[in-house]
Formats: structure tokens, C-alpha cells, sequence
């Protein structure tokens, strides 16, 4: 890591500590806390003078500097690190393997806590970063069939969307007898059996576009940057569909519900962000949300045998019936 880098995280670092602690934190504290020498120590103290003008500094009956910050809006700009949330994950693992429900319980509620104080979109990062660093540690896997990405156009869209910088993309389309260049502008990725890039075909409209992962075949970065639409917003955008796959045509509100005896696994589902979920009189779970692509509905209802049944919308409640054997296992 660049060593100016560095010390500017150091110094972020201290200014939490600062803001964190009742009384401040003190030579001495910053000295065990950073692992150095009474002198560094009186560096960094000047430099969090310097950085946070608005930092109090008392002296107590012992004639110790402290130092305290009392600007809470830092501790929640700062957010929760993907490190610092998986740790909590792994430690919500080890008490409910351990058996230990009061620490699962207690942790729980500090991790739904932390991340209530983030806004949305940040505390939604933290989340998927958490993720993926338990994966990359070995202790969690994502299971099943997914499309094969090539991690060349993977890098090339992850700093495109970081610019945000226009991409050229030779793409073959599902009427496409070979693959076509095409320009757009990015606006974020939709991951799930299939993956989609959003983005805005330049000179094609305005509207957004979703283009397969697996259909890629090349992409690179254009030289000009471009000027996103403030009012895109890709966790709205995704609630729009069940899936990643979306139809704006399918776009309708969705009702299901669960027997009673699915009631408790169906109660403990993420359906879809906005979900509406009620229990009724004689136990079972009705849940309402708005959204599209039905087959990617059908494709996940089947798991739960004529344990659910599709109020609407009935061409959702057709294809399920369709194809529906009383003899299909349930989800457990």
C-alpha cells in the first residue's frame, strides 16, 4: 500500500476511535491501539488536529493529553468494512453451530443495527463485500448452475462503471447471426443463474438495455467518460424483476400464498425487497410484491410443491399449474 495512503487510513482510523470512545483516546491509547512509539504517537495526534479542526482536546487530573471527536455523522460515513462485517457473519456462524442462541441472537441484532445506520446503497456493498470475502476465506460457496463470465470483460465493466467511461462491446444478440460492436454507457450488473450488464445503447435511445454476460465476446474501454442519469438507481431497477432476467411487459403485482404447513420456511424467505407478508387466520402466509419475469418465478415455485398457491398474476398461476405434480417434492 502507498505509504502516504496509509497513513491517511491510520489517521481515519484514529478519528473513529476518537469519535467512538466516551472519553476520547489518549497518547497512550493510540500508541497500544497503532502499535507505535510515543513519538508516532504525537505525530498522529497533530495530524488529527490538523484533518478535524473540530476535535476537543482536555487535559486531565493527571496532566494526559486526550483527544475527542463528537461528530457522529464520521463513525456513519465511514460505514461498516466488508472485513469487519464478515467477521460478524463468521461469528453469527460459530454461535449458532456452537448452539449458543442468546450470541446469535445478540449479534444478529448488532449486525441489523449497523447496517440500519448506513445508507442503503452502502450498507448493501458492505453486505455483498461480506460475502465475498467469506467465499474467498473457504467459508461459504454459492452452490448451483451459473453462466461461465470471461474475467477479462468482468475487469473491463468494473472500471468502466467506476468511471463511469463509455465501453465498446462486440455482443451477439439472440437474432444476432454473428456478434455486432456496439457503444453504450454502463450502469451497473445484475447477477443470478444469468448475468446482465444495464447500460444505454449510444445513439439507440434512452432507455436501458440488458445485455447477457454470456453473450459478451469482447469489451473495452472508450477514452470519453459520460454523465450517469442521477436518477438511476440499480437496487429499484432490480426490484423491477423476481430474477435478473426483466420484462417490463410481465412488470404486474404478484400474490402467493403459503399453506400453513410452509408458513414457518416461507416466513424465513427473501422473496423480493419490497415484499408485503401476512399471516391469516388459519396460519398460512400470504406474501405481495410487485415485479416481473415469470418463469424465473415458476422455475422457483415449483420447489415448493402445492405447498403455495398463485393468487395472481394468472398467467404466473397458469404456468405453475401447468406443469405442477402432486407427487413433487416439497422445499424441506
Amino acid at each position: 500500500m502507498n505509504k502516504r495512503l496509509g497513513k491517511a487510513i491510520d489517521i481515519m482510523r484514529l478519528a473513529e476511535v476518537a469519535a467512538a470512545q466516551a472519553d476520547g483516546i489518549s497518547l497512550v491509547q493510540i500508541t497500544e491501539t497503532f502499535g507505535v512509539n510515543l513519538r508516532t504517537a504525537q505525530r498522529m495526534s497533530k495530524a488529527l488536529e490538523a484533518a478535524f479542526p473540530m476535535v476537543e482536546i482536555r487535559i486531565d487530573k493527571d496532566r494526559r493529553k486526550w483527544w475527542k471527536l463528537n461528530e457522529q455523522k464520521l463513525l456513519h460515513g465511514q460505514g461498516i468494512r466488508d472485513s469487519e462485517l464478515s467477521a460478524l457473519e463468521m461469528g453469527i456462524r460459530r454461535a449458532e453451530r456452537d448452539g449458543a442462541l442468546t450470541e446469535v441472537s445478540a449479534l444478529t441484532s448488532l449486525r441489523d443495527r449497523l447496517l440500519a445506520t448506513m445508507p442503503s446503497s452502502h450498507a448493501r456493498r458492505a453486505e455483498a463485500d461480506a460475502e465475498a470475502v467469506l467465499e474467498a476465506r473457504g467459508h461459504a460457496c454459492r452452490p448451483g448452475p451459473r453462466a461461465k463470465y470471461d474475467p477479462l470483460i468482468l475487469g473491463a465493466i468494473e472500471t468502466a462503471l467506476k468511471g463511469p467511461f463509455t465501453m465498446q462491446i462486440d455482443y451477439a444478440g439472440a437474432q444476432d447471426a454473428c456478434p455486432r460492436t456496439r457503444q453504450i454507457e454502463p450502469y451497473g450488473v445484475l447477477f443470478g443463474m444469468r448475468g446482465y450488464l444495464i447500460a444505454r445503447e449510444i445513439g439507440n435511445g434512452s432507455s436501458f438495455r440488458h445485455f447477457r454476460l454470456d453473450r459478451i465476446r469482447k469489451a473495452q474501454l472508450l477514452p470519453s467518460s459520460f454523465k450517469r442519469d442521477p436518477d438511476f438507481d440499480l437496487r429499484v431497477h432490480a426490484s423491477r424483476a423476481f430474477g435478473s432476467f426483466h420484462s417490463e411487459a410481465e412488470l404486474a403485482p404478484v400474490e402467493w400464498r403459503f399453506s400453513p404447513a410452509a408458513a414457518p420456511v416461507a416466513r424465513d424467505f427473501l422473496f423480493h425487497p419490497d415484499q408485503e407478508v401476512t399471516t391469516e387466520a388459519d396460519g398460512s402466509l400470504t406474501v405481495r410484491f410487485t415485479a416481473g419475469g415469470w418463469l424465473e418465478m415458476a422455475w422457483h415455485l415449483y420447489q415448493w410443491g402445492d405447498t403455495v398457491e398463485v393468487i395472481s398474476p394468472p398467467e404466473l398461476r397458469a404456468m405453475v399449474e401447468a406443469h405442477r405434480r402432486p407427487d413433487f417434492p416439497a422445499l424441506p
